[in-house]
């Protein structure tokens, strides 16, 4: 864990847990490249801009993302936050001087097991921004597994499908991939996806009322790529449709940027 560069203290990272006021990306690294690295860095641009009115540089970031990793060949997830260690509750109003806080776990070495859903009525604040104010996602996760899910769906107000807590949810049917048309957080992964997938990708506002009408269903997250989604609510599908191995080879085969 490393604050601009060098370790981090408690009286530096405090700010986290007592304001948490703040934005993040994930990113896995392999051998010193990452996929869609430029998407991580716009939007650790973007969310710094709209939380601090601070223009972040990018260039730092991927330097202190550089000296956190070592010279370690595992392949690894690194989370950057960025966050004023110098803010509290009080004086969150003040001109922001934020910092680069970035910290590392060893990936999975294996592929993700299915998932199995539950539906919820519940918007994320600000959920275009992939901020760290994560209490309310993570209460509806917890309800979710406490009631034997893996994780939770959300659903807008008007009944339309939005988004997984941490991920993003996209639909095979008829073999096109669908994918909500909903504010939503949008991932690196989904974006590359839709890049490369090109003109057999929709988006379409989905509700529950739709997933009968589904053949797979799968969700994408940086850390572990492609899922397979076993179930929302009582609707089921297959975790080896054959477009889902597509979709891991497709992601695959994208080349990683270099740090």
């Amino acid at each position: 864990m490393q604050l601009n560069g060098a370790p981090a203290n408690i009286d530096q990272i405090k700010a986290l847990a007592l304001t948490n006021y703040g934005h993040f990306t994930s990113m896995l690294v392999e051998r010193g490249g990452v996929r869609g690295l430029s998407l991580h860095m716009e939007r650790l641009v973007r969310d710094c801009r709209h939380l601090f009115n601070v223009e972040l540089d990018t260039e730092r970031v991927r330097t202190y993302v550089r000296k956190a990793l070592g010279d370690s060949s595992e392949t690894t997830v690194a989370r950057v936050t960025i966050y004023d260690p110098a803010i509290d509750l009080g004086t969150v109003g003040s001109d922001a001087d934020p910092a680069v806080l970035v910290t590392t776990r060893t990936a999975a070495k294996t592929q993700p097991a299915p998932w199995h859903l539950q539906a919820v009525s519940y918007r994320r604040d600000d959920p275009a921004i992939k901020h760290i104010g994560l209490y309310g996602a993570m209460m509806q996760r917890r309800s979710a597994q406490r009631e034997g899910f893996d994780d939770v769906l959300f659903l807008n107000p008007d009944g339309t499908i939005s988004e997984i807590a941490t991920s993003n949810i996209g639909f095979i049917r008829d073999d096109q991939v669908i994918w909500p048309r909903s504010e939503c957080l949008v991932g690196t992964t989904m974006t590359l996806l839709r890049q490369a997938l090109d003109e057999t990708v929709d988006t379409q506002p989905l509700t529950l009322s739709d997933l009968p009408t589904m053949d797979a269903a799968f969700a994408t997250n940086a850390a572990t790529g492609v899922r397979p989604v076993v179930g929302v609510d009582n609707t089921q599908w297959t975790a080896d449709h054959p477009l889902l191995s597509k979709l891991r080879d497709l992601y695959a085969e994208i080349p990683p940027e270099l740090l």
